[in-house]
């Protein structure tokens, strides 16, 4: 209980920017290792093929659809329990995260299970079909999918250990977990690769061992900190706790999950925007784009996820002026942060992408997408600082909006309709992504306006209430 004391005034009377750059630091090492997971992927299957890289690149939906459920469960418990801990109810707080934990671990177990007994279906839908890609993609797709959904189980319960400790301010404890299950990632990629001569069937492994190593380490974690133990006699699958878990979690499983249908539609877009030899060149350098402009989005969420706790704790607490003022912190840095790397990679395109596939097909594909995407990047802060405040707050339906707009609601029906409006239709998918941003942002901006002024009122009104 002293624990917990002391965090509660940590949260609530610690300097705001002093406060967030702390619990920064290890968040954004958690998501730029969550980042590489896919990238080591890719760096070291690139070295294989194009074809390998396209296969890759086709199942990442799949594996964006597994964080999906992981972030559900996660953002959903960890919102709770933050909101909380706050409020001083640690009972509840204990409650779900043993809930959170269960449910993730089950769900995990069952996609593992659906994914394997409908595996050719899942291929097919994900694009692994000779009418749009060649046979040794198909297979190479088919080889990488069947060890990643091995992996399932672990990758949500990772994401919900993760989340929890993090929400928690225990942000460090949660780097330690990721940081590990990455390296060895790292390490494995090459040795199953070309040492054990699986090819792309080792990167897969490679990842999904990686995932359980580091999952044991975030549960090893959650024992060693002063994090919430999780124990399953407080299993609680109620109602009052489901229902929680999704107003807290739906905003990021939209996200995930249209994130998932909008790389599907992209990489069906990009094959049919080409000419049929070049469909696999233009799949694979859409992917490495992808998740290059990942890796910066990525170090952007974990500086969002400093706010969170700091967010959780002192809404729920009544300190909407140090709500504000975090809020505020967040955008500025976000802002500048977005830029820097947008003018970046609008520089050196040509080099990042050939760092992961030296084609010329695939680099030049790649380097006018980058640069493309790089045009309205900076404007992502605002949409994803201001989506993490609604769904901190529990404001599920502005958060799920939010949370949609960029990859889903916007994207999907842009990089479906775009290509038909061009005499040469690959500029359709080109300006895709930028048209998609736009428009997210125009959805954002009057929300976070609205909830700026909102928070302005009731800080006002509780000092006029003050004796």
């Amino acid at each position: 209980m002293r624990q917990n004391s002391d965090k509660f005034i940590r949260m609530t009377t610690a300097p705001v920017q002093r406060l967030i750059c702390k619990l920064a630091v290890p968040t954004i090492i958690s998501m730029l290792v969550t980042a590489l997971y896919n990238i080591a992927d890719t760096f070291f299957v690139g070295r294989i093929g194009t074809e390998a890289t396209a296969g890759v690149g086709l199942v990442f939906p799949i594996m964006t659809i597994i964080q999906a459920f992981g972030f559900f469960f996660g953002q959903g418990s960890g919102n709770y329990i933050s909101r909380s801990l706050g409020a001083r109810k640690l009972d509840r707080a204990e409650y779900m995260a043993a809930t959170g934990s269960v449910c993730a671990l089950l769900f995990g177990c069952l996609i593992l299970v659906l994914g394997t007994v409908f595996q050719g279906t899942v291929l097919r839908l994900i694009g692994a079909r000779t009418d749009l890609v060649s046979e040794q993609t198909v297979r190479n797709a088919a080889a990488y999918l069947r060890f990643i959904l091995c992996g399932a189980p672990f990758m949500c319960l990772s994401c919900v250990l993760n989340n929890q400790m993090r929400f928690q301010g225990n942000a460090f404890f949660s780097m330690i977990g990721l940081v590990s299950g990455a390296v060895l990632n790292v390490a494995l990629d090459p040795i199953l690769i070309f040492g054990a001569k699986m090819g792309v069937a080792g990167a897969a492994l490679a990842t999904s061992l990686s995932q359980a190593v580091g999952c044991m380490i975030l549960y090893i974690g959650t024992r060693r900190s002063d994090s919430l133990n999780i124990r399953v006699r407080n299993f609680r699958p109620t109602p009052y706790y489901l229902k929680n878990i999704v107003i807290g979690g739906v905003p990021s499983l939209c996200r995930q999950g249209l994130a998932s249908v909008a790389a599907l539609c992209l990489n069906a877009a990009a094959g049919a925007s080409v000419a049929s030899a070049d469909a696999d060149a233009a799949i694979a350098a859409f992917s490495i784009v992808g998740k290059i402009m990942m890796l910066a989005f990525s170090a952007l969420i974990g500086f969002g996820q400093a706010f969170q706790p700091v967010c959780g704790f002192n809404y729920g607490a009544g300190r909407y002026d140090r709500v504000r003022e975090a809020y505020v912190f967040c955008l500025k840095v976000g802002f500048a942060f977005l830029f820097v790397m947008s003018c970046i990679g609008f520089a050196f395109a040509d080099g990042l992408v050939a760092l992961f596939r030296d084609d010329p097909r695939v680099i030049a594909f790649g380097a006018v997408a980058m640069r493309c995407q790089c045009c309205t990047f900076t404007l992502m802060a605002l949409v994803t600082i201001t989506n993490m405040l609604y769904q901190n707050i529990g404001r599920v339906v502005g958060a799920t909006v939010l949370a949609v707009a960029r990859q889903g609601l916007m994207f999907i029906p842009v990089v479906l309709i775009l290509p038909r409006l061009f005499s040469t239709p690959v500029w359709g998918v080109y300006l895709a992504q930028p048209t998609a941003d736009l428009f997210a942002f125009s959805l954002a901006l009057p929300l976070a306006i609205r909830m700026y002024r909102e928070l302005t009122e009731r800080e006002r009104a509780k000092t006029e209430a003050a004796p």
